[in-house]
């Protein structure tokens, strides 16, 4: 479809000309003719898009084509509010008699279609003034531009309106963001905390048996050469207390505790592993300064301009009016 596509720029600034962006499909036809893209989604997916689509049937009656009603119809299912038909070129229907007629006919063909047979039925007739030609028909054209107008002023208001709700998601999604991070953080603090207590009990309590043991077979004087007076207490204390336990447990059970003690410092140690893996990524300082600051701008200066803008609108509008 890309390589079919040509583009006309005009510099024109009459009736917000600049503002509207139209999009001219090509005349279809039935029979055997073949387009070189799927021409029937392209022009459903661009109606879709737009904020109006329409709909251009001359008094020849060439746009009462099969394709073409198919394409309208299908539009007029998912998008018949800004679906709107005119008769094109209506000074070359002649006189008004025929002019009607060729409405009437154009109109029961559209109605034989279900989803185009509706009440209400309407259908500027609309042309290009020629001053060598001069036509009685009435021009609706003007009706064509305020509908334009209209429909760009109701966009405009709505994109400001997005404007406005999009500051207060990014400002929500940012605080959001924010609060998840002090969370997170609070999370990884509690989980180093396990880790840490989890890895010292894995460690400290076999050095703790075996150290018992090797203070057991020292004397007090010999203790305190090494270690001095006040540590030696301390550690003759601690030590005392685990040879306290140990004589408790019976000779016949000893290995077993073993066995079992082996097992839980084993177990001491894997959760510290484990919970050391645990911690969510958090932001960086960086990284939340810049939050903060994209926040602060969004709510302070873009949110508060949204009045301005659409005042500069009305302001350029009235500008253009008088030219």
């Amino acid at each position: 479809l890309m390589d079919y596509l040509s583009a006309e720029i005009s510099t024109s600034k009459q009736k917000k000309f600049s503002l509207v962006t139209f999009v001219d499909t090509p005349g279809l036809v039935d029979g055997d003719m073949i387009y070189p893209f799927d021409v029937n989604s392209a022009i459903t997916w661009l109606g879709e898009q737009a904020d109006l689509v329409f709909v251009f049937f001359d008094p020849m009656g060439q746009a009462l084509c099969k394709r073409t009603l198919n394409i309208v119809e299908k539009l007029s299912e998912k998008c018949s509010d800004k679906l709107l038909f005119y008769l094109s070129k209506a000074d070359e229907a002649g006189k008004e008699t025929d002019r009607q007629r060729v409405m009437m006919q154009i109109v029961q063909e559209l109605c034989r279609r279900p989803g185009l047979n509706k009440c209400g039925f309407e259908m500027p007739t609309i042309y290009i003034p020629n001053p060598q030609k001069p036509s009685r028909c009435v021009n609706q054209i003007d009706g064509v531009c305020q509908t334009i107008e209209k429909t760009i002023n109701q966009a405009v208001q709505k994109t400001l309106d997005q404007l406005e709700k999009d500051c207060d998601l990014v400002c929500l999604t940012i605080s959001s963001k924010l609060e998840q991070d002090r969370s997170d953080a609070a999370y990884n603090r509690s989980v180093r905390l396990h880790s840490v207590l989890c890895g010292a009990l894995g460690v400290f309590l076999p050095l703790l048996f075996i150290l018992s043991f090797i203070v057991n077979t020292l004397s007090e004087e010999q203790l305190d050469e090494l270690m001095g007076e006040g540590l030696a207490r301390s550690v003759s204390v601690l030590t005392g207390i685990v040879m306290y336990l140990w004589d408790w447990i019976p000779e016949d059970g000893q290995v077993v505790f073993v066995i079992f003690f082996g097992a839980f410092c084993y177990l001491q140690l894997f959760l510290a592993k484990y919970f050391a893996g645990r911690g969510n990524k958090t932001l960086t300082k960086k990284e939340k300064r810049k939050m903060a600051e994209y926040s602060d701008y969004i709510c302070d200066i873009v949110k508060p301009k949204k009045a301005k803008l659409y005042e500069w609108y009305l302001q350029q509008c009235a500008a253009e009016y008088d030219l």
